[in-house]
């Protein structure tokens, strides 16, 4: 009894092995460029990149010309009013340096907050793809470092999924 179940156990690894490795590969990139609703999401990126480019551009004028009024009058200005100008200035230098990066920090999360859904939707549809087709695994070429006879390009079933040519 003892040698059957030493038996059964050693056996149990192979059949593990055994079973079929289905590999399949998707073009992500080919497919996130065909979806439709990616060039709504890059308007809106687009739309809010040019506000915030709207917005430096006006602290940067507004900035350059205090300076050059402050540089054009400060023979004839009294001491107070020269130091409150500067201040004006470098408040408006302040505030110029605090909003790029805080800019640049909201863009990022507003484009993170659109593409996010469009990664999930196309993700979804691997997984159905992988699931309806019996893919072990499923990869991305951009990652690939050697693709062998077995492996099958899903790309397309993928994109058929997602209704897209």
């Amino acid at each position: 009894m003892k040698k059957f179940i030493v038996s059964v156990l050693l056996l149990f690894p192979l059949g593990l092995a055994a079973q079929e490795v289905k590999i399949a590969i998707v073009n992500t990139q080919e497919v996130f460029s065909l979806l439709p609703e990616l060039s709504d999401v890059e308007n809106q990126i687009a739309t809010l990149y040019k506000q915030y480019e709207d917005q430096i551009k006006g602290m940067e004028e507004e900035y350059n010309r205090k300076f050059a009024d402050y540089t054009a009058q400060s023979d004839s200005l009294t001491e107070n009013i020269k130091i409150l100008r500067m201040q004006e200035i470098q408040d408006i230098q302040n505030r110029l340096e605090n909003f790029v990066p805080t800019a640049r920090q909201e863009l990022e999360k507003k484009q993170s907050e659109l593409m996010t859904p469009l990664r999930e939707k196309i993700q979804k549809a691997i997984k159905d793809v992988a699931e309806e087709n019996g893919y072990t695994h499923v990869i991305q070429p951009e990652v690939l470092l050697y693709q062998g006879s077995t492996a099958l390009d899903a790309t397309d079933k993928v994109k058929a999924k997602l209704g897209l040519k």
